[in-house]
């Protein structure tokens, strides 16, 4: 039951970043505008769409997992504080609040690595 769980969790926290990134392709300059509005330059799209992209797949398939774990913590707690950091709007601190978490969950990932059913685990034998 733990391998199927360590699967599934590894599942559930990619599929928010893998449509993130997917929806940034289709609204290239949407998200370049409002990237720019934030203070971030617009020309960091493409290395955010890769990220977002490229890491939750990585984490699926439990390869590299850690490393992937690790740079997805770091863009949910750069991504909380560029982009939600307005604590006066009750939606932008839940936001906050929401990336942090889920920093969290990936510090847990990287610490105790992607599980049995992964190809990380499948490496090592």
């Amino acid at each position: 039951m733990n391998n199927l769980l360590e699967l599934s969790g590894r599942i559930l926290l990619s599929l928010m970043f893998l449509t993130s990134g997917l929806s940034k392709i289709g609204g290239y300059a949407a998200t370049q505008g409002y990237m720019e509005s934030q203070g971030v330059p617009g020309m960091l799209l493409p290395l955010v769409i890769a990220l977002e992209v490229l890491a939750p797949l990585l984490i699926a398939v439990g390869w590299h997992t850690r490393l992937a774990a690790l740079a997805l913590a770091g863009f949910s707690i750069a991504a909380a504080v560029l982009f939600h950091a307005n604590f006066g709007d009750q939606m932008q601190m839940i936001m906050f609040m929401k990336n942090i978490s889920i920093a969290g969950g990936f510090l847990l990932l990287a610490a105790n690595g992607a599980g049995a059913w992964s190809l990380d685990r499948r490496g090592n034998r």
